[in-house]
């Protein structure tokens, strides 16, 4: 596995991580333990912080990989590809949205946004494991797009 395989990895370590922490913090609220729950948000949070700059960094570092598997497949990858990116997008928005609503003390807004913004994030790390799985592990992977280094220094 090349550096943009590792990369992918690390990514979708944290990215799992996030929605895994994200996940006990849902059940400390639901047996109304703040304190911990708060604790656990804040950690999936930073969690899902982590992931977007290490992913923004590997895109511009590394490069993008394209989809390696058979091309009969390209369509159904690039589709489920967006619909990934749409979800992880969103889920995204949404917990800034979220976060800035618990700690600016709004919890009846916070309570109405919460649940759809981690539902959205389950989805995004599974889609996300998916996606990282197609690419590098179940296909050979395709080619690396150049990244910002390469262009800048004229490669």
């Amino acid at each position: 596995m090349g550096i943009a395989g590792l990369w992918g990895l690390f990514n979708e370590v944290v990215m799992i991580a996030s929605a895994t922490v994200v996940a006990f913090g849902w059940y400390f609220i639901r047996h109304k333990q703040v304190a911990v729950h708060r604790k656990f948000m804040l950690a999936g949070s930073t969690l899902g912080a982590v992931f977007f700059v290490s992913y923004l960094l590997s895109t511009f570092l590394v490069g993008d990989t394209y989809f390696g598997g058979p091309a009969k497949y390209n369509v159904s990858y690039q589709t489920f590809l967006l619909i990934h990116i749409l979800l992880a997008t969103a889920a995204a928005v949404m917990g800034v949205i979220t976060l800035r609503y618990a700690l600016k003390g709004r919890f009846r807004q916070h309570r109405k946004i919460a649940p759809w913004t981690a539902t959205f994030w389950f989805i995004a790390a599974i889609t996300g494991l998916a996606v990282f799985l197609l690419l590098f592990v179940i296909f050979p992977p395709g080619a690396t797009t150049k990244s910002l280094i390469d262009i800048i220094v004229g490669h």
